[in-house]
């Protein structure tokens, strides 16, 4: 057993070809079931990229829902970036490979693959990890295609994960490719500074991460923000501080502002495209003590269900 997330236990185990799987079991108590289910087998067994997981296989019998996976020996993001894998080498050159690599997976989701798909629960536990530490999306359960002339949809139920959701996905129900995008930009500011933007914590203030990356970057100090475990000559100072302004960039509070996944990749890979100035991110608001107590009590009712968490909204 390598692991228990929202679907269920996930297994390794190996074919009589010798290949090594990642073996997903829908359990009793999941908060996802069979739609989410037939979503991904259906979703994944048409898309083929380099930084998106590989399904090789699936079975529906009586009760059992199985998903089986190519084998990613490194896990997950978060056991990198959270401090969970103190021993594994993460230098800048491979956080920034990482980025790169998920930017690339986005951007054929949304408009390189057959069909445009919102992944709606982009986060640091759903990019695994290969041997070589390349990054995979995985977990497409939750999902949903475009047709070619759509641009937003709104629904009244609410899916996701708290801290990556946008303003107008979590209030109003109303998701697009920006949802993602926003998702996207808290991931690469965790990246660069090993902290996550749920409950996040500063001496200072009760901002959350987003919003203390916005005070350092109106203060002239945003490089204060990068993980302490990177030595000071491991990282391109200028490189850090485009990465920090592209996460900016795709964190502001109104989807419009937000860029594009391909003038995210462009930016993140061209030192000669000039980056607009960044606009305040969402949820700037300063939360008080009681606020970020009451975050924690929210955070544990979720966790049975990886803090994936499903907000209805009354007629």
């Amino acid at each position: 057993m390598l692991g228990e997330g929202g679907f269920g236990p996930v297994y390794k185990g190996k074919l009589s070809s010798g290949q090594e799987i990642a073996v997903k079991r829908l359990s009793k108590d999941s908060c996802q079931g069979l739609e989410e289910f037939k979503n991904e087998v259906f979703l994944i067994e048409k898309l083929q990229h380099r930084n998106l997981i590989g399904l090789l296989g699936c079975c529906i019998k009586g009760q059992e829902r199985i998903l089986i996976y190519e084998y990613m020996s490194n896990k997950s993001l978060d056991h990198f970036i959270f401090g969970h894998n103190g021993s594994a080498p993460f230098d800048w050159k491979t956080r920034f490979s990482i980025v790169m690599g998920v930017a690339r997976g986005l951007l054929y989701l949304h408009q390189d693959s057959k069909l445009q798909i919102i992944h709606r629960d982009l986060k640091a536990s759903n990019i695994l990890l290969d041997g070589n530490m390349n990054p995979k999306i995985s977990n497409f359960g939750l999902a949903r295609t475009f047709r070619g002339d759509e641009i937003e949809r709104k629904t009244k139920r609410v899916v996701g994960t708290y801290g990556y959701m946008p303003p107008e996905y979590a209030v109003d129900g109303k998701f697009s490719v920006k949802s993602d995008i926003f998702s996207f930009g808290v991931v690469l500011l965790e990246i660069i500074s090993g902290r996550r933007n749920r409950g996040f914590s500063h001496p200072d203030h009760h901002h959350n991460l987003l919003g203390h990356a916005w005070l350092l970057w109106n203060e002239s100090k945003v490089l204060d923000i990068i993980d302490p475990s990177l030595e000071d000559n491991s990282y391109i100072e200028c490189q850090v501080l485009r990465c920090i302004q592209v996460g900016l960039l795709c964190v502001q509070k109104f989807p419009a502002d937000r860029p594009t996944m391909a003038s995210v990749v462009s930016m993140l890979g061209n030192e000669g495209v000039k980056l607009p100035l960044p606009k305040q991110p969402a949820f700037f608001t300063e939360r008080s003590s009681f606020d970020v107590d009451a975050m924690s009590t929210r955070k544990e009712s979720y966790i049975k269900c990886d803090t994936t968490m499903t907000l209805f909204e009354g007629r």
